[in-house]
């Protein structure tokens, strides 16, 4: 069975699965072997490691060049040896902004974690402070002109990285539990995400519902929101559970809370 069927299968909640994961080939924490055994023992019947592709303008948290050839190497080898007891992906997180191909991986996850301004790459989900400089600097101080920047590149990442799943959605607002950078409910904002999800729509490809930020700590709830969650399935859209993993303890975190 390739990929699609297993993805069809995991949306539609016909088996466990999680697709999205990191390990120290890039800014994970453990080795891709401990997070397949990880996934077996959680009697998972589906697993894909998805390592961040190459992006030339950040190196500090994206596999190398070099990674990359070991890091296929590497899924592709576990694929064999645990095939009798689960099914083993090599995928690839693409930032919208990398140009590191695609075709060596069974899937994509297409996501955006920087905005571009000017020359500079701003990353979204580093620090709060890197936020409201870049909106200061390039946004004349509008946070959420800042927002629907974002949005409006989110929407474009389908067609951009070829994406089989779209990646936390809503990433700009990682923060917004602790660090309330701007009002999640203004009317801007609705109209910035709505936007981006009805562009996003036809392609008929899953948004996740990524649980990553509560394992670390930053939210307690997941990406995207509850009212995009329901924007999303109102308008035909499908989702996807995905632990975005750094851990190998944290890979189907809270499933079961948030299906």
């Amino acid at each position: 069975m390739n990929f699609k069927n297993y993805l069809e299968k995991a949306i539609h909640r016909e088996i466990k699965a999680d697709f999205h994961m990191h390990t120290v080939y890039c800014d994970g924490h453990s080795a891709a072997e401990e997070m397949v055994l990880s996934a077996i023992a959680k009697d998972l019947d589906a697993v894909g490691i998805s390592g961040h592709s190459y992006t030339f303008f950040d190196e500090s948290y994206c596999m190398s060049r070099e990674n990359v050839l070991r890091y296929i190497s590497s899924i592709n080898s576990l694929k064999e040896k645990y095939k009798n007891r689960i099914a083993v992906f090599c995928g690839i997180e693409q930032d919208f902004y990398s140009e590191y191909p695609t075709d060596a991986f069974d899937y994509v996850i297409g996501s955006v974690h920087y905005l571009k301004c000017k020359e500079e790459y701003v990353p979204v989900d580093e620090t709060p402070e890197i936020l409201l400089s870049a909106c200061e600097r390039y946004f004349g101080g509008d946070i959420y002109a800042l927002c629907e920047s974002y949005f409006d590149t989110v929407s474009q990442v389908a067609e951009k990285t070829g994406c089989d799943i779209i990646g936390h959605f809503d990433l700009i607002t990682k923060f917004i539990e602790k660090e309330p950078l701007f009002d999640t409910k203004n009317p801007r904002c609705i109209k910035a995400w709505k936007a981006s999800v009805d562009k996003l729509l036809p392609y008929d490809i899953p948004f996740e519902i990524n649980t990553g930020a509560v394992s670390r700590g930053y939210r307690t709830s997941p990406y995207p929101a509850e009212d995009i969650i329901a924007y999303i399935r109102d308008n035909g859209g499908r989702l996807i559970l995905s632990s975005d993993a750094h851990r190998k303890e944290d890979i189907g975190y809270r499933f079961e809370y948030f299906a």
